[in-house]
């Protein structure tokens, strides 16, 4: 019951938020700290392949469903958005241009910034289940 609950939120879409943002901060941070490294090619999660794949599973989540039992479409919105963080681990690219400090710390301010407002949205919803919950409005 409290999966279907979660899931007709957009609570399972701003946890993969959170969790790409999470893994290329760790990216960027392991390119911050190889900086003067000799040789040393930067790295980074692609943030546009990330939002395609994002935006594939959420449109395919609000199509209409095809027939199924009352369990499985939480499943298989769960299923969908899986793919979303299973992928992620594969958009990893090399990058010989960008090493500078000054590049590494912006993107990496851009990627904070991203991730501040998912959680914030996050607890947004929080809030919003919890007041629906205890009857208070």
């Amino acid at each position: 019951m409290l999966s279907g609950l979660f899931q007709t939120t957009t609570i399972p879409v701003l946890e993969q938020v959170v969790n790409f943002s999470q893994a290329r901060h760790n990216v960027l941070a392991g390119n911050i700290a190889n900086v003067d490294t000799p040789g040393y090619k930067a790295r980074d999660l692609s943030v546009e392949d990330f939002q395609d794949r994002l935006q594939r599973a959420i449109h395919e989540r609000t199509q209409p469903p095809v027939s199924r039992s009352p369990g499985e479409p939480a499943q298989e919105e769960q299923r969908l958005l899986a793919h979303v963080a299973d992928n992620s681990k594969t958009i990893l690219r090399h990058d010989k241009a960008k090493v500078g400090m000054e590049y590494q710390v912006t993107e990496m301010a851009k990627n904070q910034m991203q991730h501040n407002l998912a959680i914030t949205i996050m607890t947004s919803q929080f809030r919003l289940l919890q007041t629906a919950i205890s009857g208070r409005m």
